[in-house]
């Protein structure tokens, strides 16, 4: 199933992608997709219902981003082997764990904003997983129970800000626009296995990323256990779980976002984003 939450920014309202590819309102049935919508009893009551019988949504429409009430957006680093070659660090031993701020999520097809002083501003696409329901020190044979389903994710990052502004992470990841997110929530039984999903991106149509998540370090359920034992994660809560090789900052010389730039990315069964980059001054 494909959830989505579509719509004028801060006024997004609940659907779903029918097998027929059209659009159809969830609005008569919920009244969003939060945490509320994720447990497991019911997402079943949604994948049960006649999609025929629902509103069908005409024409183009913004996808936002789609699960409302995101508590925590929780990211793991350096979750490629040759990301992090080409980043030139060490291969980690156990999951790099940072956050971003909520303020960066944005829908998939928004625009990237280049903040005032921003010279290094990059790309990373990455699998995101949406938590749904309470997780506290799970097991890895258990974690993926705990996964409502998967999303696309852009983990835009300002580098400079990032690792040469005193070192810390949050302050190159969390401006706005800097995470977006979607167009689908697409859940656990029709994604099946995370650790055999294709990611790809380009900028202005040249490819820059082609990785499969079978390249991780750490797998999800890996991840999900060790996140679990460090904070308490709720329903909703949104884990992004590493890029692979081909961000900016790995080439030489290196690539940067510009103005104009138009960024596009995938990730298998999870659907396309499309973003333009523009200057953002204020």
């Amino acid at each position: 199933m494909k959830l989505i939450r579509y719509g004028a920014v801060g006024a997004e309202k609940p659907g779903l992608i029918a097998a027929d590819g059209t659009i159809r309102s969830l609005s008569p049935v919920i009244g969003d997709i939060g945490p509320d919508q994720l447990a497991p009893e019911s997402l079943r009551a949604l994948a049960g219902l006649d999609t025929s019988a629902l509103p069908v949504v005409e024409g183009d429409v913004r996808y936002g981003v789609p699960v409302a009430g995101i508590r925590e957006v929780v990211a793991i680093g350096l979750n490629y082997k040759q990301h992090a070659i080409e980043a030139g660090m060490k291969i980690p031993t156990e999951p790099m764990i940072f956050s971003k701020a909520v303020a960066s999520l944005s829908g998939a097809n928004d625009d990237i904003l280049l903040y005032r002083g921003s010279e290094t501003t990059d790309w990373e696409v990455e699998l995101g997983i949406v938590i749904g329901r309470d997780c506290d020190h799970v097991s890895q044979e258990e974690a993926l129970n705990y996964v409502a389903g998967y999303v696309n994710v852009n983990d835009v990052s300002e580098r400079t800000w990032q690792i040469d502004r005193g070192g810390q992470f949050f302050k190159g990841k969390s401006a706005k626009s800097f995470c977006p997110v979607g167009p689908w929530l697409v859940t656990a039984d029709e994604v099946g296995d995370p650790q055999k999903l294709g990611l790809r991106l380009t900028v202005n149509g040249e490819t820059m990323q082609d990785g499969n998540t079978s390249d991780m370090i750490f797998p999800v359920a890996e991840i999900i256990s060790c996140v679990s034992h460090h904070l308490p994660l709720r329903a909703g809560d949104l884990i992004i779980t590493g890029t692979p090789a081909g961000v900016g900052m790995g080439f030489n010389p290196r690539k940067y976002l510009k103005a104009g730039d138009v960024v596009e990315q995938e990730v298998d069964g999870l659907g396309v984003q499309r973003h333009q980059v523009v200057s953002h001054s204020k």
